[in-house]
């Protein structure tokens, strides 16, 4: 069977791939010049199985209550002329119920493991390196409210299989000498050691190779306008070339993976698809006192940031804003983010050479992802992965590829269809 992939970030990537392996002729297009150029380009580089918590939860909505209206708040929201932000942001309301929260996790975590046995299979099988560690993530607080929270949380994450321990102080600066300067202000943490970190980007880039190489065809450069459907079927996508003119790709099956740009494509073929971008940052600093970086991945669970080793440098990444489609940089949030990691390293790396970037993470107000097959027959899903796209990406691109070569997938997740 002829497949089209629409989107080569992580998770078309990853689609791509699998279905190559299952025996289907795969052709992927984006409108980037290469792969992972957008929202996979530089996130934070967790494989975070622990931290699979969706952010609608019973406190969520007094947490984004105080934050409104602080340019500096881990979650911002900026109301839109848009009646689709509008629709999102009540649906999210919704899946802060009680009784929302547990089926949630439980999906969440299911695919993240999944996922994260996925990666290390390939890793193994291919030999493809992206400045991968296995040294687990380690969530500190600095509020002892909130520490209390978490301990509940981790509770929850046990019973669903997830080895997240409760630590104290003494035990985190153990595990990362780097904090020690911040000692005073920690007063807790929890941490996984099986989670790992490793960057997208190179990782999609090398696995793009690969599956060139097994046969896969890549469309760089090239728009897709359309999917033209007939019959209950799409029949075709219109794509802008790079030379400008229009063409028709045909396919037997069509998979759109284009983060939030998804609905777009979807809304004229009545296909429902909740999904809104959560724009986040990062910052990558080079490392230039080696003993004062860190080694193991961190969370500051109080600025809602990682931190995470990548090679010779530190990426640091977070915060969300529901603003829109702009990929924008805020003044002042990347003059924060430098200013907090300032604090908590501040021989450890070069402040003078910061990168910074912006990505339109695809989220669902469950935060749970849609991946499956939609109303029409040959068209499927493989979007609204959030935060966790990297943790996720590599087990859903092979979920779906079961799916639609007739197979049943192995993680126990709500697939559409």
């Amino acid at each position: 069977m002829r497949v089209a992939v629409l989107g080569s970030g992580i998770i078309g990537i990853s689609t791509a791939w699998w279905l190559s392996q299952a025996g289907h002729e795969v052709v992927v297009i984006d409108r980037e010049s290469g792969p992972a150029q957008e929202t996979s380009r530089a996130n934070g580089g967790q494989i975070s199985v622990s931290y699979s918590e969706p952010w609608a939860n019973p406190q969520a909505p007094m947490k984004l209550a105080r934050w409104l209206f602080k340019d500096d708040s881990p979650i911002l929201f900026r109301p839109q002329f848009d009646p689709r932000q509008w629709w999102w942001a009540l649906m999210f309301l919704r899946e802060c119920m009680p009784g929302r929260l547990a089926p949630n996790i439980r999906a969440m975590v299911r695919l993240s493991e999944y996922s994260r046995n996925t990666l290390q299979q390939m890793r193994a099988e291919l030999g493809i390196q992206y400045d991968h560690l296995e040294r687990g993530i380690l969530n500190f607080y600095r509020d002892e409210a909130e520490f209390e929270q978490s301990q509940e949380m981790a509770d929850v994450m046990r019973d669903f299989g997830v080895d997240r321990r409760i630590i104290g102080t003494d035990e985190i600066v153990q595990l990362e000498p780097a904090l020690q300067p911040a000692r005073g202000s920690i007063v807790g943490g929890d941490y996984t050691p099986e989670d790992e970190t490793g960057d997208v980007y190179l990782f999609s880039a090398a696995l793009t190779e690969r599956a060139r190489q097994a046969g896969v065809e890549f469309l760089f450069s090239t728009q897709v306008t359309q999917l033209i459907s007939e019959g209950g079927r799409v029949q075709g996508v219109e794509v802008i070339n790079p030379d400008g003119l229009y063409g028709l790709v045909k396919a037997d099956a069509y998979v759109v993976a284009m983060g939030a740009y998804t609905p777009h494509l979807l809304a004229p073929l009545g296909v429902p698809c909740n999904v809104y971008p959560a724009k986040g940052y990062s910052a990558t600093f080079d490392i230039v006192d080696e003993a004062a970086a860190p080694m193991v991945s961190l969370t500051d669970s109080a600025h809602k940031v990682v931190y995470t080793r990548l090679g010779n440098q530190l990426r640091m990444a977070g915060t969300a804003e529901i603003s829109g489609y702009s990929r924008a940089l805020n003044t002042i949030r990347c003059e924060n983010m430098t200013r907090l990691a300032r604090e908590l390293f501040p021989s450890a790396l070069d402040f003078g050479n910061v990168r910074y970037w912006s990505g339109l993470r695809p989220t669902t107000p469950s935060n749970v992802p849609l991946i499956g097959r939609t109303r029409i027959q040959n068209l499927y899903l493989n979007t609204g992965h959030g935060t966790l796209g990297w943790t996720m990406g590599v087990g859903s691109g092979r979920a779906l590829a079961d799916l639609i070569s007739g197979r049943q997938p192995e993680p126990d997740f709500p697939f559409l269809g």
